[in-house]
This record gives structure tokens, C-alpha cells and sequence, in this order.
């Protein structure tokens, strides 16, 4: 199954024009709209292209480099001390939020509450993520030792995606869906491991 075709895109397309025909095909095909096996079963297919396809843009864009990633002359790149390939996957705006010499675990696309479509980092120091849909005010952290209870949950009904929940000390809470689930498991280690450290 290609993945772009189900969804109606062209394989280089960009991740709006990819999150406009899963919307679309979603707002035909969803179970709830129509209450029908055949229904159920095509929005199980939409899911997968769509989660497919996300992945196939994610890792075309990862290989390519960013303008702002380039060096110019007499320059390092920003972050320069991560490695290359999580260096990619954080792009420029994360890489120049990082703290000089702060090691990168991970990066995951992810939602939250207030942005669908965001990036999330686990650093050797915090959770940090950029709101790529947000116009001002897009990166935001959280240190660990601020963190009072981390978990995560399994996303209902299919199971295939995970939410991370974390709660600071003020008892605000905040939450990472759309993970997969061994990524927001790792996670949650990595938090609880890094607050016991504290």
C-alpha cells in the first residue's frame, strides 16, 4: 500500500497538505460519521497511511540539510557538539535553545494540547519542545528536577500511540501525545532515573 496515494498527495508533499487529506478523508470515512465495518476498516487504512506517510516526510527531511544548519565560514553549526543525526532531527530553532554542551537523547514528533504539531527533545537536562504550528513564543521547556510525576498511557482505542503526561511541582500538567509507545516507555524511564538523580 503507498501511503500517499490512499491519502490523495503527492509523495513530496509538505506536512500541511499531508494533514489536510488525512482531515478530509477523515471527516468522510470516520466510524463515527458512518457506523459501518467498511467504514472501520478504510479509517484503519487512513490511519496507517497517515502515520506512514508522517514517518516517510519526517526521515526525507531529516536528510536534508537545513540552510540554517550549514556552517558558515569560520562558524560551527548551531549545536555542533550533538550528534549529526539528532542535530538534523532538532532543526535550527531547537538546536539554538539547547545549553552549550547539553546532550540530546531523543527527538520525537508529537502533539499537545495547545499545538498539534510539535517536536519534542529529551536532553540530559529537560524536556524540550517546539510548537511548529505556534507564530511567536514556539520552543518551551520543562527541567527535570521541576517535573513531580511522569507517565504515560496508551492511546484509546487503537493502542498504536502513546501519550506522555508529566506534572510539575506547581501541579500544572502537561502532555505529549500522538508517541510511539516504546519512545514515551524510554521517556518516562529517563525522567523518573534523572529525578531520583537530583
Amino acid at each position: 500500500m503507498d501511503p500517499f496515494a490512499l491519502l490523495g498527495v503527492s509523495p513530496d508533499a509538505t506536512p500541511d497538505e499531508l494533514s489536510a487529506a488525512y482531515r478530509r478523508l477523515a471527516k468522510e470515512w470516520h466510524p463515527d460519521r458512518q457506523m459501518t465495518a467498511e467504514a472501520t476498516w478504510r479509517m484503519a487504512q487512513i490511519n496507517a497511511a497517515y502515520d506512514a506517510a508522517r514517518a516517510a516526510i519526517g526521515e526525507q527531511a531529516a536528510k536534508r540539510p537545513l540552510a540554517a544548519e550549514r556552517p558558515r565560514a569560520g562558524r560551527p553549526p548551531v549545536a555542533a557538539w550533538v550528534e549529526p543525526r539528532l542535530r538534523r532531527a532538532l532543526g535550527a530553532e531547537l538546536g539554538r535553545a539547547l545549553h552549550e554542551g547539553e546532550q540530546v537523547l531523543l527527538v520525537a514528533p508529537a502533539s499537545t494540547w495547545a499545538s498539534p504539531q510539535a517536536r519534542l527533545a529529551v536532553t540530559d537536562r529537560r524536556l524540550l519542545w517546539l510548537r511548529e504550528d505556534a507564530i511567536s513564543d514556539r520552543v518551551r521547556s520543562l527541567r527535570f528536577d521541576a517535573i513531580s510525576e511522569a507517565d504515560h498511557r496508551l492511546s484509546w482505542p487503537r493502542r498504536r500511540t502513546a501519550t506522555l503526561r508529566v506534572r510539575d511541582h506547581h501541579g500544572r500538567r502537561t502532555s505529549f501525545a500522538e508517541l510511539a509507545p516504546a519512545t514515551a516507555a524510554e521517556i518516562v524511564g529517563h525522567v523518573t532515573r534523572r529525578r531520583r538523580a537530583a
